[in-house]
């Protein structure tokens, strides 16, 4: 089914070998729509940036090969899922919030309303004051409480 396979190197760096035999050290993996469809577009890109291959699905993958490119994928996206909203400081910012995600409770400063962005109709990405990312997947999934205290800064 591919034309290629994926292996690592003793440095721990993938390791993509084509078809023709042609060996390419340092591949990297890129999600081509992580928040979307993370199983879905996944490009593996050379150590300059050049696509080398592309997986229209992760599952088609062998398993080894799968678990390969998840477990890069995993290293270098960082990405905490909010679940609940704990406390916020003030209605006003910058604030300080105390949320719980997907990777245990956290609290991190929003220095604006503009830090949080919309990616569609129920979903939001959130930047906190060092540049990190929190996702919150689907409004309507959070309690009561935690939709509230959202509410005022969107």
């Amino acid at each position: 089914m591919f034309d290629f396979s994926i292996s690592r190197n003793p440095f721990g760096q993938l390791v993509l070998t084509a078809a023709d035999g042609n060996v390419h050290e340092n591949v990297v993996p890129v999600r081509a729509f992580p928040i979307a469809a993370p199983e879905e577009g996944i490009s593996l890109l050379s150590s300059e940036g050049h696509e080398l291959a592309w997986i229209t699905q992760l599952a088609d993958l062998p398993e080894d090969a799968r678990m390969l490119v998840e477990e890069e994928l995993a290293s270098r996206e960082f990405v905490p899922e909010i679940r609940r909203l704990q406390h916020v400081s003030s209605f006003a910012t910058p604030s300080t919030w105390a949320v719980e995600t997907d990777r245990g409770d956290t609290s991190f400063v929003l220095k604006g309303e503009d830090d949080i962005r919309r990616l569609g109709a129920s979903s939001l990405l959130i930047a906190d004051s060092h540049g990190i990312q929190f996702l919150i997947r689907d409004l309507n999934a959070l309690d009561k409480a935690s939709r509230k205290l959202l509410d005022r800064f969107l």
